[in-house]
């Protein structure tokens, strides 16, 4: 089942932070897709349910040094 969720990050400057993200979180199995907007400080992402978790997505983000709100 896919579920998509919108995560208030902050500590994101800039599009590297943007792509750290972005490739931090598409090597998850279970996650489908992923836009980070460091202006809008914002995470969108679309994951599988039955593979992964928002906990491991958070966590992920977390441990990338950003802070999920």
């Amino acid at each position: 089942m896919s579920e998509s969720v919108v995560l208030t990050v902050i500590g994101m400057k800039c599009g590297g932070c943007e792509s750290n993200i972005f490739e931090k979180l598409s090597v998850i199995e279970g996650v489908l897709s992923v836009k980070a907007s460091h202006k809008d400080n914002e995470v969108c992402v679309e994951f599988d349910a039955e593979k992964t978790s928002l906990d491991v997505i958070e966590d992920t983000i977390a441990d990338a040094g950003f802070t999920v709100e």
